[in-house]
């Protein structure tokens, strides 16, 4: 079968476990990204079929309504400053799919657009001007079970620890970091609040923003329900963990 680039396609060789778009072709090799999943990958054109299971779209469709009112604010009498997120994505999609998600959540989040590489080097002067309460660091990964090594995750945890030198308080800065199949550990060793991913799996794109949602909207006084948070993601604890953490939120009155 012909495929074109932007044709959604699934892996034999993978069980057709995972969504991806077709981003570019090279002769008879396909470069994929993950439709929903923080994750790029690559296949010949004889390992892909076309994907077309509605199950899965309303399975999505199911999950994305489930996450639109993250929290409940009463907006009758109070009025509410949340805290500041930085979202700093290696890729421009998931980052405006989560923008668009921290708008209907009226979080005025600020979205850059950081290749993995360069994300060590340039988050302190990101931090410095833009200061703000929870900072997200993820875009693309991978884990190689050959030979053990990660697609980024090296980049993520220098990038985290840079974040650190910047401001050492896991309170006054909280780091949410990774993407699909992270080295969760190294990653929370190195100073995040959350990270993925303690099972070695894909994360939803949006997994990032619904932990800094509902951070955001938290009262600065009140610790997070670290079940409660983890099982609002899309795959729960296997896909991100993290440590107890209080909110950013200030509540005033009268509105």
């Amino acid at each position: 079968m012909k495929y074109k680039v932007g044709d959604i396609v699934t892996r034999k060789s993978y069980n057709n476990d995972t969504i991806f778009k077709i981003t570019d072709i090279v002769g008879d090799i396909c470069y994929l990204k993950g439709l929903n999943t923080r994750i790029i990958a690559d296949a010949e054109v004889s390992d892909l079929v076309p994907y077309n299971d509605k199950d899965d779209v309303e399975n999505e469709e199911k999950f994305e309504e489930r996450i639109k009112d993250i929290v409940s604010l009463n907006r009758d009498d109070y009025f509410y400053l949340p805290g500041r997120i930085l979202h700093i994505d290696g890729d421009s999609d998931y980052l405006n799919r989560c923008l668009d998600y921290y708008k209907s959540n009226n979080i005025n989040a600020i979205g850059i657009n950081e290749s993995e590489e360069t994300l060590a080097s340039n988050i302190k002067n990101l931090l410095e001007e833009y200061k703000p309460n929870i900072v997200i660091i993820t875009g693309h990964d991978a884990y190689y079970k050959k030979n053990g090594s990660y697609k980024n995750s090296t980049n993520f945890i220098n990038a985290v620890k840079e974040a650190r030198n910047y401001e050492s308080s896991h309170d006054k800065l909280i780091i949410i970091a990774g993407a699909c199949q992270s080295n969760y550990e190294e990653l929370i060793k190195a100073g995040a609040n959350f990270a993925s991913s303690p099972k070695r799996i894909n994360i939803h794109a949006l997994d990032p923003a619904i932990i800094a949602t509902k951070i955001s909207l938290l009262e600065a006084t009140k610790d997070i329900d670290l079940r409660d948070i983890l099982e609002k993601t899309k795959y729960g604890p296997s896909g991100i963990g993290g440590i107890s953490t209080k909110g950013t939120m200030h509540v005033g009155y009268p509105r």
